[in-house]
């Protein structure tokens, strides 16, 4: 998780977990990690930029074998799923 903090979306500047773009983080004892994300919208048009600096993000960790991302739609994300840290910076709530 603590990689994946450093992704940041291009458009809102918070990164991809305080937004709560991530669904799950799996490993498995051979070090192989499967990260299970949606974006904001199905239709983002920097969708591929995302994944790639997931993967970016993820190759950095040391000590992992393989990464796999899947990119979900289901269930739908939306403005509830921010942290509060996300919800501060964007102006929904006071610190």
């Amino acid at each position: 998780m603590e990689a994946l903090e450093t992704v940041l979306d291009p458009e809102l500047g918070i990164d991809i977990v305080n937004l709560g773009l991530i669904y799950d983080v799996l490993t498995d004892d051979d070090y192989n990690v499967f990260v299970r994300m949606t974006l904001t919208t199905p239709f983002c048009p920097l969708s591929d930029h995302i994944i790639e600096m997931v993967e970016e993000a993820l190759e950095k960790v040391d000590g992992l074998s393989e990464t796999g991302i899947e990119l979900t739609f289901e269930p739908a994300w939306h403005p509830e799923m921010l942290s509060r840290v996300a919800r501060i910076a964007l102006g929904f709530a006071k610190p």
